[in-house]
């Protein structure tokens, strides 16, 4: 069984108002005093309002949801307790005036020094899953093949379209915002391995990035285990879509290797066509028109479909089809998050959108 681990990045908010709440210390410290989440399991992020999670090593999708909702829970209590909550969307719906600080960590004071105001703005959480590979000459084989169907699942995953207490016209605003550094966005065809760590290495040298770690593609080689990294997803308003897109994206690892172990050709997608397919799936979300992998329009469900035909067999030999095809029917009857959150706000304002998006630990 081909491993999968996920992290989540989520926001703390006050719970009346909405804006950021800048208690991480705090949050953490008292999760870390529960007997519910394990050393290493929670985690600073960039800014002092947000908050990491990862799960451990898991081999089956019941395993993934399960330790979701346990540190879900836990760090709800521990919000709780400190006065805030945390907030399972893509992006801060609301900015107050007074900037959220730094968390005090000299790589995230070197990034502030370097783009300030990209640093102040990076109040937006994803969704990030680690699937096993054997070697990182197969991963690397998997970046190619899994590469134009990203924004299928950034279409599926769309969970952020208010900013500053506007509706962007977005389903995952977090992706433009994410955009903006760099070396992000959608990841180029490599040749092989060796060069993905050429490449590397030349971004290296030029000196506009001081690590590996600021390589935010939406798709790229773990530098600390031996998996491909999937961040193309917003973080999902609950545990369960978690849990389904982790079982798309390793379906979706474990078909690359099965067709590149059988000799499959490979057809490159060209870049502009990526880019602009990230950028529209984007915008409209489930909503209207998807680039499909050879870069040509269809309506979001077909292309959605075509992407689950495509990892069925790999789905069926995880164990996962059912599990997966009943939640990606609730997905299409419900809507995307971010179709859930306009609706929220449209019907309860503020407290109706607070409640939903504060609401994933159950």
């Amino acid at each position: 069984m081909i491993t999968v681990g996920v992290e989540e990045e989520y926001l703390l908010v006050d719970p009346a108002t909405g804006l950021p709440a800048p208690y991480v210390e705090d949050v953490r410290r008292t999760a870390g005093l529960g007997l519910v989440a394990e050393r290493g399991e929670v985690q600073d992020e960039l800014l002092q309002a947000q908050i990491e999670v990862a799960t451990p090593v898991c081999t089956r999708l019941e395993e993934v949801g399960g330790h979701l909702l346990r540190l879900r829970h836990a760090l709800t209590s521990a919000a709780e307790a400190n006065d805030c909550r945390i907030a399972a969307t893509g992006a801060a719906p609301l900015r107050g005036a007074v900037p959220i600080p730094v968390t005090a960590n000299a790589r995230y004071r070197r990034m502030e020094g370097t783009a300030r105001q990209l640093v102040g703005e990076q109040l937006i959480s994803g969704m990030h899953v680690h699937v096993g590979v054997p070697d990182r000459e197969t991963g690397t084989a998997v970046l190619n093949r899994i590469r134009p169907w990203l924004a299928t699942i950034l279409a599926m995953s769309g969970n952020s379209p208010l900013w500053n207490g506007e509706d962007t016209g977005f389903a995952s605003w977090r992706t433009i915002v994410f955009g903006r550094w760099p070396v992000s966005g959608p990841l180029p065809h490599f040749d092989d391995q060796a060069d993905y760590e050429r490449r590397l290495d030349a971004l290296l040298e030029s000196g506009v990035i001081e690590d590996r770690g600021q390589v935010y593609w939406q798709a790229r080689l773990s530098e600390r285990y031996p998996t491909v990294e999937i961040r193309c997803a917003d973080v999902q308003l609950q545990a369960d879509e978690a849990v389904m897109l982790a079982g798309i994206i390793r379906a979706l690892v474990a078909t690359a290797m099965t067709e590149e172990k059988a000799g499959v050709p490979l057809a490159v997608t060209a870049p502009e066509l990526v880019q602009a397919g990230n950028w529209h799936a984007a915008r409209y979300g489930l909503s209207g028109t998807l680039l499909d992998p050879a870069g040509r329009p269809h309506s979001g469900g077909d292309v959605m479909c075509a992407l689950l035909r495509h990892i069925g067999p790999a789905l069926e030999e995880a164990g996962d089809h059912r599990e997966v095809s009943a939640l990606v029917t609730r997905l299409l009857r419900e809507g995307t998050p971010a179709d859930r959150q306009r609706r929220a706000l449209a019907e309860g304002g503020l407290p109706g959108l607070l409640a939903l998006i504060t609401g994933g630990s159950a």
